[in-house]
């Protein structure tokens, strides 16, 4: 029988992976809104099936698969069966995964690249599982363990022998290369001028017009131009930008209406509805494991 699950989820953070938010989570009808994250989020689906669009394609990740996503690339994120899914999510600073695949090497490599498709390899899947779990289960130095993990603690030992296991494994297995990025097109300056501009002050308000104006367009053509190199409309990617901006200072304790102001929403309620949409729970939640 199917096991219909609930949108439930749990940030949390471990001392074995500096930077890393983790994820543990099941979802019966959230949908993630168009976003993307400065990691690498690396998943494993534990139950039931995700739908996402990625690349241009919309791919399936069912139960057992590792669907990964490069760091900086647009993708959503919703049921692909009526009855949801359930997953564990690893969002690795690049900086632990580049290091890593210069060990492997014994040399620097090129930045690591992953596939579009959804990685079908169960002995990966059971390695990432492992990693999660041990993590989530209070493989902390100091003794501790997130709420909600096993209240016997854990082994940091063994903890981070399965993280860099795991990500050793999907390596080796899976990654290429960064892939060179094409020659610009004429209008690349016009598109970098534009972000430049939004990005410049995150609270101040900005019309298209005026966006439109430090690359001589107009306003219709200039939002055309942005929307087709990056997928999202000029306000759509500010407010990604704000958001990723925004971790720092709830990880530092800052209050969900102090981040809210200062990155440049209209008000806290705004703030949360954007948050929730990228990362399926609301900043309070989220900044409290």
């Amino acid at each position: 029988m199917n096991t219909r699950f609930r949108n439930s989820v749990r940030y949390w953070r471990t001392p074995l992976l500096p930077g890393a938010d983790m994820v543990t989570a099941e979802y019966l009808d959230h949908e993630f809104a168009p976003h993307w994250h400065d990691a690498y989020t690396i998943p494993v689906i534990e139950a039931g099936a995700e739908m996402y669009d990625y690349r241009g394609s919309l791919h399936v990740a069912e139960t057992g698969t590792v669907p990964v996503i490069n760091p900086g690339e647009l993708h959503t994120g919703s049921r692909a069966t009526e009855d949801g899914w359930r997953y564990r999510v690893g969002y690795v600073p690049v900086d632990f995964v580049q290091r890593l695949a210069d060990d492997i090497a014994g040399r620097p490599q090129p930045l690591p690249w992953f596939p579009a498709e959804t990685i079908r390899d169960p002995d990966l899947a059971r390695r990432v599982l492992r990693a999660h779990r041990l993590l989530e289960a209070g493989g902390d130095p100091r003794g501790g363990h997130p709420p909600g993990g096993d209240p016997r603690g854990g082994d940091p030992l063994a903890a981070e022998a399965a993280l860099i296991d795991a990500i050793s494994t999907l390596i080796v297995r899976h990654a290429s290369t960064d892939p060179q990025p094409a020659r610009l097109a004429a209008d690349n300056p016009r598109i970098e001028t534009m972000k430049a501009r939004l990005t410049a002050d995150l609270a101040e308000p900005l019309t298209l017009t005026e966006l439109a104006q430090a690359v001589d367009l107009s306003a219709f053509h200039a939002a055309r131009l942005f929307t087709r190199a990056t997928g999202l409309a000029p306000h759509a990617w500010r407010n990604q930008v704000r958001l990723q901006r925004a971790l720092g200072p709830l990880r530092a304790g800052v209050s969900v209406a102090e981040v809210a102001a200062a990155s440049g929403f209209t008000d806290q309620s705004h703030f949360t509805r954007h948050f929730r949409r990228m990362f399926g729970v609301p900043p309070g939640r989220w900044q409290s494991p």
